[in-house]
């Protein structure tokens, strides 16, 4: 039915990959017989019983469909319309979900300045100096994307200095974990020690990104986190009924860390080929590649002849950077073609 489709190779994001062969093996074992729906069956009991291995006994697992719905549910239970949550101005809660989490928070989002993506406590705690300000919306939240929308890392000190800041200023920390497996690779480090051992409130752990098929899932760690968290997400129109089909992929992708040797795979791949590129004297690196991103700044002639063969995303701005996302099935023989097709390019257009 599909055979004339063109699927081009692509390196706009991770989530233009398809679904891990491991994954779409275990959806295949799934779709057997009947099962109790809304999380009920043996499959979502087994596991619940993975993610406690690997995050900690204290965790809970709620499975929704996107990553949007992942963020603003995972603090819809502890936020009221008149809190804000703190944020960095490139962070996906503020940039791409198209005011989502202030339509259903009723809440406001405050944005700190940033070149990489990080944040750091200093800079929160400038905008802490109203509490209790009736005028002023009261801070309730920090939510730190791991890694970042530029593809860096907070290292475990770093997440720990903000659990330290925000604990004492009485506010919960949330990770944007989309791509959290990455970090985790990077900084080798498991997903409990940058998480429950930190202590963290919540975070939306990524699948899609990492070859599952629409499934996310809210991992909810402190008690006023969970609280009442299963009304939140029926509200939310994210129960899915079928669970077991949201839950097969999880358990594939955390039984036998699968999610490591995934992460492990893009992140080496994504350094192997930052280091081919040093071969092009006009192509630099705007940060350093600690996950399965790379931005590049390319030679504005360069841009679309190699767009026509590897699709990729220019980001605003005059100075060229394009975004290079790197999927589990990526592959050295796709990095050689994309450097040949580099060559190609510079003999094409030369740089004066």
């Amino acid at each position: 039915m599909f055979e004339d489709l063109n699927f081009p190779l692509s390196l706009g994001s991770d989530n233009h990959s398809g679904v891990h062969p491991r994954v779409m093996e275990a959806l295949f074992q799934a779709n057997r017989g009947h099962a109790h729906a809304y999380g009920m069956d043996e499959l979502c009991l087994a596991t619940a019983k993975e993610f406690k291995r690997v995050f900690g006994a204290d965790v809970d697992a709620h499975y929704v469909f996107t990553g949007t719905a992942a963020n603003v549910l995972c603090m819809s239970p502890f936020l009221k319309s008149f809190e804000a949550v703190i944020c960095s101005s490139e962070a996906h809660l503020h940039v791409d979900e198209c005011g989502a989490p202030e339509k259903f928070w009723g809440a406001k989002l405050w944005t700190l300045p940033t070149h990489d993506g990080k944040i750091t406590p200093a800079q929160c705690a400038e905008v802490l100096s109203r509490g209790g300000d009736q005028h002023f919306s009261q801070p309730r939240a920090v939510s730190l994307t791991q890694p970042t929308e530029s593809g860096v890392c907070y290292s475990l000190a770093e997440l720990r200095e903000w659990r330290e800041f925000t604990s004492a200023k009485n506010l919960m920390l949330h990770l944007d974990g989309a791509r959290l497996v990455n970090a985790a690779a990077f900084l080798k480090v498991s997903l409990k020690e940058m998480t429950a051992d930190i202590g963290v409130d919540a975070v939306s752990f990524g699948g899609t990104k990492n070859g599952l098929m629409g499934a996310e899932v809210c991992l909810l760690f402190s008690k006023t986190a969970k609280e009442n968290f299963k009304f939140y997400r029926k509200q939310a129109m994210q129960l899915s009924s079928k669970t077991r089909f949201l839950a097969a992929q999880f358990h594939a992708f955390l039984k036998d860390d699968l999610w490591l040797e995934i992460a492990k795979h893009s992140t080496s791949h994504a350094r192997t080929l930052s280091e081919a590129l040093r071969e092009f004297e006009e192509i630099r690196l705007a940060h350093p590649v600690q996950s399965n991103a790379l931005f590049v700044q390319l030679p504005k002639t360069w841009i679309a002849p190699l767009k026509k063969k590897f699709f990729f995303y220019v980001w605003p701005g005059p100075e060229n950077l394009c975004r290079w996302m790197i999927s589990f099935d990526w592959t050295e023989d796709i990095s050689r073609r994309l450097i040949e097709e580099i060559r190609e390019v510079k003999k094409c257009f030369p740089v004066k």
